[in-house]
């Protein structure tokens, strides 16, 4: 069990932890398939979080559920507009910017973990303004594979020179959470609506937000 001094690192998933992009994705896309009669099923896209982009091809499920051609190229460029409306919504999910700074004052190391492209983790984190607070920051480019495999997290504490045991993750989904415990960090869970319903059960700590604990609070619980 870990105890404040043993942990030396935290590293953050990005989409659902530190910006709620899963929800507004997912809106995007129901909202599409929508004005094609068709629902997007849950269940399908709650396996395609934290995984690397593409994994679900919506725009394919979509076609086949329809049964006929469409505007393939219109569709895409109509959701894609409508997701980064929803995006320029957004801010930082509650507590996390008091996870950064307590995790500062600790002494802590920080980092980020995503399977999310870097060009869009950096250009988000720049908009709201945390582009400078990471001593590392992992994209789907630094790794061979994304989550559910575990080489994020393993690229991540290699560049923050921590072991698995000195490090704590934060997530928000099954995929996350298996990455991070196979990599042998200790892992907190943070659900959003999208993810609270998948199986969890791996995490070492499930919180509601990172307003429900402090820092300090959260070490100890997990201890």
């Amino acid at each position: 069990m870990p105890t404040g001094s043993q942990i030396k690192a935290l590293v953050f998933d990005f989409d659902g932890l530190i910006l709620e992009t899963e929800t507004a994705d997912y809106q995007s896309w129901s909202e599409i398939y929508r004005q094609h009669g068709c629902e997007l099923p849950h269940s399908r896209w709650l396996d395609s979080i934290g995984r690397e982009a593409g994994w679900f091809d919506a725009l394919g499920h979509l076609e086949s559920l329809v049964g006929t051609p469409f505007d393939r190229e219109g569709v895409r460029k109509r959701r894609e507009k409508r997701w980064i409306e929803l995006l320029a919504e957004l801010d930082v999910m509650a507590g996390v910017r008091d996870y950064i700074s307590e995790g500062r004052r600790l002494g802590l190391l920080l980092a980020i973990a995503s399977s999310s492209p870097r060009a869009f983790v950096t250009q988000q984190l720049d908009r709201l303004g945390l582009g400078t607070v990471w001593e590392a920051v992992v994209c789907r480019e630094d790794a061979a594979l994304a989550k559910p495999a575990p080489d994020l997290y393993l690229r991540a504490i290699d560049l923050l020179k921590v072991a698995p045991q000195e490090a704590l993750a934060l997530e928000d989904s099954p995929n996350g959470i298996a990455a991070a415990k196979t990599a042998g960090l200790w892992a907190v869970v943070v659900p959003n609506p999208l993810t609270e319903g998948g199986d969890l059960s791996r995490a070492d700590c499930r919180i509601s937000s990172c307003a429900e604990l402090s820092l300090v609070e959260l070490i100890d619980r997990i201890g």
